[in-house]
């Protein structure tokens, strides 16, 4: 049973930093990608960052050179830098995961995951 746990959100005011954390388990084969979406009220669920097995990165244009995403490949976690922080990043942060799992003895199979969620709150 693949589980993604986050961490690390919470109360920051603005230009102040926080770290997020995901950690990926059960069953898995190998990771293609993993991010983090961010979701804020009345809003679609968008992208803010993303990193490959290979290590290349992909960022939404709003959060360059303020967020860092990164990866601890012998841990399956994926890591959320974000310094500078403003009003506007205010959301829930969802860690994705493109995973390949073992679904039954010598089957495995690409699939996507999702975290319950965290909340992040940028306010003075």
């Amino acid at each position: 049973q693949v589980q993604l746990v986050e961490s690390g959100g919470g109360l920051v005011q603005p230009g102040g930093s926080l770290r997020l954390s995901c950690a990926a388990s059960g069953g898995i084969v190998s990771i293609k990608a993993m991010g983090w979406y961010r979701q804020a009220p009345d809003k679609q669920r968008d992208l803010v960052a993303a990193i490959t097995s290979g290590g290349s990165t992909n960022y939404a244009e709003s959060v360059k050179g303020r967020l860092t995403i990164s990866r601890d490949n012998a841990k399956n976690t994926v890591y959320l830098q974000m310094n500078s922080l403003k009003p506007a990043d205010t959301a829930v942060y969802y860690c994705y995961a493109d995973l390949v799992v073992s679904i039954e003895p010598g089957v495995a199979q690409r699939r996507d995951y999702w975290g319950q969620g965290t909340q992040v709150t940028v306010s003075s």
